[in-house]
């Protein structure tokens, strides 16, 4: 099944900014994965096993190596097209 998933990295930390790239880099080299970053948070797309042990994997390495650190992950069952954004049209 594949999936998509939204990840935000809050490191509480004065130099959050360093550790928000190296984890998103980290996810990033993971294999069998389509990850999108925006300003607010990261998408990843792929095979449900792929994607849940890869973000597994990529947070346990921040908070083992970088402190304390809040995660906000959301998954969806659904495969989205996260390489563009959705079409908003009129209503009514």
């Amino acid at each position: 099944m594949r999936i998509t998933a939204e990840i935000s990295l809050y490191p509480l930390q004065q130099e959050y900014i360093p550790r928000i790239k190296a984890f998103i880099l980290a996810l990033r080299a993971q294999d069998g994965l389509e990850v999108m970053t925006n300003q607010i948070s990261t998408q990843v797309r792929g095979e449900f096993d792929s994607v849940t042990k890869a973000i597994n994997h990529c947070m346990q390495a921040s908070m083992e190596q970088e402190g304390t650190a809040v995660f906000v992950v959301k998954y969806l069952n659904v495969d989205l097209p996260i390489a563009t954004a959705p079409g908003i049209g009129a209503t009514g």
